[in-house]
C-alpha cells in the first residue's frame, strides 16, 4: 500500500519558519519526482513546488519560489519543505505528491498525502 504521510505543521506567527515532512512508503521512493501542494480553506488546491527524482532540479510556484524550498532525503524515504518568511495566507492544508516532474506542475499528481495543516497568525 502506497503511503504518503506528511507532518511538522502547526501554528506559527507572521514571518516565521516552519518544516514540513513527508514520509513515502509503499513505492520506490527515489524512482519518483515529488512535489508540495497547498488549498486554503474555500480555495481549489494549488501547486507550489516540485523535485525531480535525484533532488537535481526544482521549480516552484511565483506565490513561495522566494521564500520556500523544497528537498528529498532518498535514503530516508523522506520530502521536506523549507518554509521561511510565512505569511497569513500562507494558511492551508499543504499536501506532498509522487509523480512525474512536469505533470505535477499541471496539477496531474499519481499519489497525495492527507494533509497537514499549517495556520499562520497575524
Amino acid at each position: 500500500q502506497v503511503q504518503l504521510v506528511e507532518s511538522g505543521g502547526g501554528l506559527v506567527q507572521a514571518g516565521g519558519s516552519l518544516r514540513l515532512s513527508c514520509t513515502v512508503s509503499g513505492l520506490t521512493f527515489s524512482a519518483y519526482g515529488m512535489g508540495w501542494f497547498r488549498q486554503a480553506s474555500g480555495k481549489e488546491r494549488e501547486f507550489l513546488s516540485v523535485i525531480t527524482w535525484n533532488g537535481e532540479s526544482t521549480y516552484s510556484a511565483d506565490s513561495v519560489k522566494d521564500r520556500f524550498t523544497i528537498s528529498r532525503d532518498n535514503a530516508k524515504n523522506t520530502l521536506y519543505l523549507q518554509m521561511n518568511s510565512l505569511k497569513s495566507e500562507d494558511t492551508a492544508v499543504y499536501f506532498c505528491a509522487a509523480g512525474s516532474f512536469g505533470r505535477m506542475i499541471q496539477g496531474e499528481v499519481g499519489y497525495w498525502g492527507q494533509g497537514t495543516q499549517v495556520t499562520v497568525s497575524s
